[in-house]
């Protein structure tokens, strides 16, 4: 705990320094911090689903980093100390889960999670503007995990599917209607339709969509990256072959590299 201790107060001390001997860091403010913490967010996450720990440990240090250069601006303008932060932080867990520091039992982590909803709801009970379910989710939360969220929440209040079955149903329902719709704000719509409700179903099978999609995503790239070497080694440009032809590289790339 020591060494733990001594390290983070070290890294504490660099990012003070920085703020007053860097001519960037002096310049920087929470706002220009902002779409720099998004980012370091993504590549964490990255690291995480490619289960790469010398990359996670690289992403963590930067976080850290965007964490305690936060705290440092709101101590410039006296809004909030480190301290301050984090023992409000130790507060709410601790509030948050009577199971492990009351006189609560509770096994079940679905009931956990209702719990921890009905908790918030009643902390934000007393302030000023009435928070509703929802309005924990961020406005700005990319929309495959928004949806997620949102379905989360709503399902912790008790707004939920009985059964996976019920779901995969709505699923069915809702390409069908985008099968019927006719302009193009319709079918826009009714797809919308269709990705909120396959994630709804995601949900009930365990499966975070977003992680699902991401590597998807990869997997395309690898497969496809094959197919564009394939043509160069044969002196070919892709936009001039046939579709079968590429078509066989992909299903080479499906038996080695793209998994």
């Amino acid at each position: 705990m020591t060494d733990t201790l001594t390290a983070f107060q070290r890294l504490s001390t660099i990012v003070s320094e920085l703020r007053q001997k860097c001519p960037w860091d002096r310049e920087q403010t929470k706002e220009s911090l902002r779409h720099l913490t998004i980012e370091e967010t993504y590549e964490l996450a990255d690291a995480v689903l490619q289960n790469d720990y010398d990359e996670i440990k690289i992403e963590l240090g930067d976080l850290l980093l965007h964490i305690l250069f936060y705290v440092k601006l709101a101590e410039e303008k006296e809004k909030f100390t480190l301290a301050e932060m984090i023992n409000a932080q130790c507060e709410k867990l601790i509030r948050r889960h009577p199971h492990v520091y009351g006189p609560e039992a509770v096994d079940d982590p679905k009931v956990v999670a209702e719990n921890w909803e009905m908790i918030k709801a009643k902390e934000n009970a007393g302030k000023k503007k009435k928070k509703r379910t929802l309005d924990g989710v961020p406005k700005h939360l990319p929309s495959l995990i928004k949806a997620m969220r949102m379905q989360e929440k709503a399902a912790n209040v008790g707004f939920d599917w009985d059964h996976k079955d019920q779901v995969w149903d709505k699923v069915k329902e809702e390409m069908a209607e985008f099968e019927q719709a006719n302009s193009t704000a319709d079918r826009e719509a009714e797809m919308g339709d269709v990705i909120f409700s396959i994630v709804n179903y995601c949900r009930f099978e365990g499966i975070n969509p977003e992680d699902a999609l991401a590597r998807t995503n990869r997997k395309f790239k690898s497969r496809f990256e094959y197919v564009e070497q394939r043509a160069e080694e044969t002196g070919q440009r892709l936009k001039e072959m046939e579709l079968e032809a590429m078509e066989a590289w992909w299903q080479e790339a499906k038996e080695g590299v793209g998994h």
